[in-house]
């Protein structure tokens, strides 16, 4: 029954894919395994994955840093959003994406449909139990209001919150990178495949948080595709 309902969920999402993030491609390292490959095959003994209990440990005893997190299919399951803006912008098409409209919905309201996830909620709470200073970086086009960083403070009971930082896109430079070295994170957790590349060319480790299977960002990436950690049970 579970892979059924796994099945249509990503025949559902298929029809619905967008590019939030439009990095440069960078060959990977590894073979890599998408999410979906890793929930029906099971974890590969080649893939490096962590636990947010051995990150605990390890970090334990380590003064505190500064960590940073994208946000689509990161810190939040946002297809919602996504699959809202193409209906009423561009039916069938992708051009919604191009659409200071559509940005100024999802970035200043319609992200409270978007689905916090449980695995944002152990990381966050174990980075601020250790006193961390923690950054949120997403691709997305900016708006004009600040409702992305009062709802992710509100959501994950962030204690001191900075604002959400918009790096916007490039197929030429991975523009969170300069971000990441400005505000010396250590740990940069993401998705895409560009948020690894990001961290390692600001200094920081990038960590993959595997992007859901159902997610509307299609195709879905390789996790362990550089070589990089990923955690355990992040799909959720």
């Amino acid at each position: 029954m579970k892979k059924s309902l796994l099945t249509l969920s990503l025949i559902a999402s298929s029809f619905l894919s967008h590019s939030v993030i439009a990095d440069p491609k960078t060959p990977g390292t590894q073979a890599g395994y998408s999410t979906a490959e890793l929930l029906s095959q099971g974890i590969p003994n080649d893939l490096n994955t962590v636990s947010v209990e051995a990150l605990t440990e390890e970090l334990k005893g380590k003064p505190a840093m500064s960590v940073g997190f994208d946000i689509d299919d990161t810190v939040l399951f946002s297809s919602p959003v996504f699959y809202r803006g193409q209906q009423e912008f561009s039916p069938g098409g992708y051009s919604y994406l191009s659409n200071q409209q559509f940005w100024d919905k999802a970035n200043c309201g319609w992200d409270a449909f978007s689905q916090p996830k449980t695995i944002a909620s152990k990381l966050i709470a174990m980075h601020q139990a250790r006193g961390d200073d923690i950054y949120f970086i997403t691709a997305r086009t900016p708006s004009d209001c600040d409702f992305m960083t009062t709802y992710i403070k509100k959501t994950f009971d962030i204690k001191q919150m900075h604002d959400v930082i918009f790096s916007g896109t490039s197929k030429e430079a991975y523009l969170k990178a300069p971000y990441i070295k400005q505000h010396n994170i250590k740990i940069y957790y993401g998705d895409a495949d560009g948020d690894i590349i990001s961290a390692r060319q600001a200094g920081a480790e990038g960590i993959r948080i595997m992007r859901a299977a159902n997610s509307s960002y299609k195709p879905l990436p390789k996790n362990g595709l550089y070589g990089e950690r990923v955690v355990l049970d992040s799909q959720y």
